[in-house]
């Protein structure tokens, strides 16, 4: 007993301590490795370079994407969403990423004619679009696994009536809150914009 006291007293009772400039390098990568780990896995931050989502979302707004829910759940109508170009985009020479609301889900029918959209040929109701559309479209059936999805300016947005469907795949997130600017601070859409279980 009396030995090992004497063996903790000869201890060096100040540890060297790391260089601060190992210590600084240490912590910088920690913070990009769960910078790049939020950004792929979990959320990240987009700002809208069109007017193709008008009068929900305008030129320059910032918006936070979230990425976990849908890998729990399947997307739903109304949902705002971002997703990378469909290989009909890709053909056309498009490589950044889309921003659009889904409109049509998996199975459905889909038509727009006389300023309205019709699911399953019942009109639903549209309180975001900045006005009716002016063209026809459809009727088409969404394939199993993909989206159709519409901008809110619906004749001025470059979307599914004009290069078809999105697949699941392709959707990188949901938007779900804007942060810029500042007076229009908040979540995108009170949900749900649409009746549970209603087309």
């Amino acid at each position: 007993m009396t030995r090992s006291l004497k063996q903790d007293n000869n201890k060096n009772p100040n540890p060297p301590q790391e260089n601060p400039w190992v210590e600084l390098t240490k912590t910088v990568v920690t913070a990009v490795i769960l910078a790049l780990g939020i950004r792929t896995f979990v959320a990240e931050a987009r700002y809208i370079p069109s007017s193709s989502m008008e009068p929900t979302l305008e030129i320059n707004d910032r918006l936070i994407i979230e990425k976990l829910s849908y890998h729990f759940k399947e997307p739903v109508r109304g949902d705002v969403v971002v997703f990378n170009p469909t290989k009909a985009l890709e053909a056309q020479d498009f490589h950044d990423a889309f921003i659009k609301r889904i409109i049509g889900l998996p199975g459905e029918s889909i038509e727009v004619k006389s300023g309205h959209v019709y699911v399953n040929d019942q009109r639903i109701a549209e309180k975001y679009i900045a006005e009716d559309p002016e063209y026809n479209y459809g009727p088409v059936t969404v394939p199993p696994g993909q989206y159709l999805v519409l901008g809110d300016n619906r004749n001025n947005s470059y979307d599914s009536h004009y290069w078809g469907f999105v697949p699941k795949d392709k959707i990188i997130g949901k938007a779900f809150v804007r942060f810029w600017p500042f007076n229009r601070l908040g979540s995108l859409d009170q949900q749900p914009l649409y009746p549970k279980n209603s087309n």
